[in-house]
């Protein structure tokens, strides 16, 4: 299957840009960090090539639009986010990380607003939504400055198994 071929885009502070196998090492700042991973849903990365698995298998199908969140000041690669398209409810799902010591920047938002601009000028969207673990209050923040408003209640588990998490949905129609 041929690799779907994301442009880079840009923002006021960030490069955003495909991932690579070569970036299993910067992405381990944040899954093999606890405090990230508290709330993900995958289990936490012990080592880098943890990662390398997902990252060979990104960019396989157009509706999972993935990038990397890179700082223009440094280079330095932060954090990963995108949208995923769920068919049968018609609805983009949003997702993201970030290494620890880049939280409370805004810089989540500023990712996820301009992915958002790029799928929608790629596709007809209606309506965005996202899961967080109730007490992760970072996430909250991050969907309702995207404009995300409280849809309901729910849970979800680790993909090890390992927890599951009374949890919120928030959405937004367009």
């Amino acid at each position: 299957m041929a690799k779907i071929i994301l442009p880079t885009l840009e923002t006021e502070r960030l490069i955003l840009r495909p991932l690579t196998v070569d970036d299993a090492d910067a992405i381990f700042k944040w899954t093999g960090d606890s405090r990230v991973n508290k709330y993900m849903i995958y289990p936490l990365y012990k080592k880098a090539e943890d990662g390398r698995e997902w990252l060979e298998s990104l960019y396989e199908d157009k509706d999972k639009i993935d990038y990397g969140f890179v700082l223009k000041e440094t280079g330095e690669l932060i954090g990963s986010g995108g949208l995923y398209y769920h068919p049968d409810i018609d609805v983009w799902s949003v997702g993201y990380n970030l290494a620890y010591d880049y939280w409370n920047h805004g810089y989540t938002p500023e990712a996820i607003t301009r992915i958002l601009e790029y799928v929608q000028s790629k596709n007809d969207v209606h309506a965005i939504a996202g899961t967080f673990a109730i007490g992760n209050e970072g996430s909250r923040r991050v969907m309702e400055k995207l404009g995300m408003t409280f849809y309901e209640d729910c849970e979800y588990t680790k993909l090890d198994g390992s927890e599951t998490f009374k949890a919120k949905t928030y959405h937004k129609i367009f």
